[in-house]
């Protein structure tokens, strides 16, 4: 899956850890999310918008 996460996170100047304490996740799994690597449950992609204030379709919609 591709996303905006990590171009995002950057812009806000977060650190993956510093996501991760937000969200209740692990450094590992923002990074492995960010790879596209990971498929998070939907209550950790709408935390992840939440804490990084954009809607789901800006983080996660996939343009074809």
């Amino acid at each position: 899956m591709n996303n905006n996460v990590k171009i995002t996170r950057l812009k806000s100047s977060m650190t993956q850890e510093q996501l991760a304490r937000e969200v209740g996740a692990t450094r590992q799994t923002i990074g492995l999310i960010e790879k596209g690597e990971y498929n998070p449950s939907l209550q950790l992609c709408i935390a992840i918008a939440k804490s990084l204030h954009k809607t789901l379709d800006e983080l996660f919609w996939e343009v074809e």
